[in-house]
């Protein structure tokens, strides 16, 4: 491959290709909001309520195996590669549920696009944190939570224009759903450009060539420190057999285990994806009317892609963990103002707007503090040989709580009204700030190597021997 003549612009290149993975992953899970009640027409896939539930969850079922066996097969096939044959699933299963005849298809070819969508949560943003210096680890990875965000508000923007001029034509959302096909062909295509990452390249022995690309993306100087690091690493792990869940035994690598499946439960537990599914429904239960509700939904989508371009100028900015701590404060009490004010003010024609305001700044603090530090956090934490694996594993949990507050959140909104709904999540954010304040480390300003030599001395074997003899 020929070196480019600016290395710096070569690096936003592939941070580009590779973000497309984050567009497929928001407009795919936004896209169903707008396309169910098309769907569900007497003359189209006559949706009944389960079967509304089974279409759109099945996604999240194919995204928590997705992300668990994509970190398996990145580790072993190599990050560009998988991320390759991601577009063309995500191309496939685009088209699939285009043209489904009836609801078993539809749901299968969903299935699969959550296959694809699980595979890129978990693969993409391992992948920059590889490619990416790491003094700008934290801005490259957390971009492609704006594709992520703005991928959901591309979708939502699509089926209100295409609702609005096709709401006659039954087979509209068709239209609505095959037009990922054309962001999962940029992915492809700008992938066929892309290099594989130098730190699976090293792993495999192909060190070489981990030289050569690193010298692509980095000042000659700068390539050479960090390819000493990557090669220090790697021999580190020679001796180590191939990654399984046994590795994780190994008190040090079962502390990271525990943090990157913690972060990735708390990100659901604040309920964003109960605003971000059910955000009209909960707009509608507070007062506001169907159209009303719409179009503010339609705005959170916004809200989340402009908390995001924050999030991102603040990650460089601020650590880690502070701002994890402040943005799951600011959701909960968020959170806790809903559930209260819905109790106070019920029946009132302010509650509707009380509630539409705090959902923007419930959504400001997620989207600006919480979502970027969550995918930063699982992709930089792993040690090279596990990286796949284990946030493939923390991923897997995050789309497993996703999968379950998706199904249950519209069972407890009917049963129990939306104040106790939100009253649980609050309890949950409360549990979320203890975990992060007690077992997160700070990350920032280390690179991969120096975070994984801080749990090797922490919390590694020697620590454990030195208790025990203490104990004794």
């Amino acid at each position: 491959m020929k070196k480019p003549r600016n290395y710096k612009s070569y690096l936003r290149t592939i941070m580009i290709s590779a973000t497309f993975g984050g567009l497929l992953f928001g407009y795919d899970t936004g896209v169903v909001n707008g396309a169910l009640p098309f769907m569900a027409r007497p003359d189209q896939l006559n949706l009944t309520p389960v079967t509304e539930g089974l279409v759109t969850s099945s996604l999240l079922l194919g995204a928590a195996f997705g992300a668990l066996f994509g970190g398996r097969l990145t580790d072993q096939y190599g990050r560009r590669k998988m991320i390759l044959n991601l577009s063309l699933l995500f191309l496939l299963a685009s088209l699939g549920t285009t043209v489904a005849p009836n609801i078993s298809i539809m749901i299968v070819f969903r299935f699969l696009l959550g296959l694809a969508v699980g595979g890129a949560s978990s693969m993409v943003p391992a992948f920059l944190a590889e490619m990416a210096p790491h003094e700008k680890r934290g801005r490259m990875v957390a971009q492609n939570e704006i594709m992520i965000t703005g991928g959901q508000l591309l979708a939502y923007v699509i089926n209100a224009i295409l609702g609005v001029a096709m709401a006659s034509t039954g087979h509209v959302w068709r239209y609505m759903l095959v037009i990922s096909a054309i962001p999962a062909l940029l992915l492809f295509v700008g992938m066929l450009k892309v290099p594989e990452s130098p730190r699976w390249l090293a792993s495999k022995g192909k060190k070489d060539e981990a030289l050569r690309v690193l010298k692509l993306i980095r000042d000659e100087k700068q390539a050479d420190v960090e390819f000493n690091e990557i090669e220090e690493a790697v021999r580190k792990d020679a001796d180590l057999e191939k990654a399984t869940m046994k590795d994780f035994s190994v008190p040090w690598l079962r502390r990271i285990l525990l943090v990157g499946i913690g972060v990735s439960v708390v990100n659901q537990i604040t309920g964003v994806n109960s605003i971000m599914y059910y955000g009209t429904q909960i707009l509608e239960q507070s007062g506001f009317g169907t159209k009303t509700a719409l179009i503010a939904n339609t705005a959170n989508g916004l809200i989340s892609v402009l908390a995001v371009i924050f999030g991102i100028w603040m990650i460089g900015r601020v650590n880690r963990r502070p701002m994890l701590i402040i943005g799951l404060s600011g959701t909960t009490t968020c959170l806790f103002l809903i559930a209260l004010f819905s109790m106070v003010l019920k029946g009132s024609a302010a509650l509707p707007y009380v509630v539409l305001s705090l959902t923007v700044l419930f959504l400001a603090f997620m989207q600006g503090c919480i979502g970027p530090v969550t995918w930063l956090v699982t992709a930089e934490i792993f040690p090279q040989r596990l990286r796949g694996l284990g946030s493939g594993i923390s991923v897997f949990f995050l789309w497993v709580v996703n999968f379950i507050i998706g199904f249950t959140f519209p069972i407890l909104l009917n049963y129990v009204g939306l104040s106790t709904t939100f009253f649980v999540f609050v309890a949950l954010g409360l549990l979320g700030i203890g975990f992060v304040y007690k077992f997160m480390p700070e990350t920032n300003g280390r690179t991969l190597e120096e975070i994984e030599a801080y749990f090797r001395s922490r919390y590694g074997e020697d620590k454990t021997k030195e208790s025990m003899a203490k104990a004794q």
